[in-house]
Formats: C-alpha cells, sequence, structure tokens
C-alpha cells in the first residue's frame, strides 16, 4: 500500500465519520424534548412536596409550616437526584 492508498482510506474513513455525525446530530424537538423532561423531573417532587406538606400543616391545630417547608426541602433534593441520575444514564 503506497502513501496516496492510505491517505485517500483515511478521507474516506473521515468523511464517512462527518456524515455518520451529521445523521446522529439532535433535532430542536429532541433538546426541546430533553430539556422539558428535565425540568418535569426537577419540578414535579418540589410541588408534590410542598403541596403534601401543606396538607399536612392544615391537619395540625394552629398555624404551622413546618411540613411545608421539610417536604418542599425534600422535594428539591429527590428533583436534584431525579435530574443527576437522568443526565448521567443519558451519557
Amino acid at each position: 500500500m503506497n502513501q496516496s492508498e492510505q491517505l485517500r482510506k483515511r478521507v474516506e474513513l473521515q468523511a464517512q465519520r462527518m456524515k455518520q455525525a451529521e445523521k446522529n446530530r439532535p433535532t430542536l424537538i429532541s433538546q426541546t424534548v430533553y430539556i422539558g423532561t428535565l425540568g418535569l423531573l426537577f419540578v414535579l417532587p418540589v410541588v408534590g412536596g410542598a403541596y403534601l406538606g401543606l396538607w399536612l400543616d392544615g391537619l395540625a391545630e394552629g398555624y404551622s409550616i413546618r411540613w411545608t417547608l421539610s417536604l418542599l426541602f425534600a422535594g428539591v433534593a429527590v428533583g436534584a437526584v431525579n435530574v443527576y441520575l437522568f443526565i448521567r444514564e443519558r451519557e
């Protein structure tokens, strides 16, 4: 094999890689779905914790926000872990 054949094969291989990368490039819709999924994975535990805490505080006599704040922060932690695990799984 001479140098011109080696060069031609390397150029062909690089061209194939570029075509494959162009095919696999994420579209705007797929990126939007990805970001939306991340948002839901974070927001749903936060909102769920806040509502559950509000309901539990409503069962207690007097004014209390102890459960609401506790479960709100727990929701933030759970949401952050959800996002981390989803990103880690995706890569």
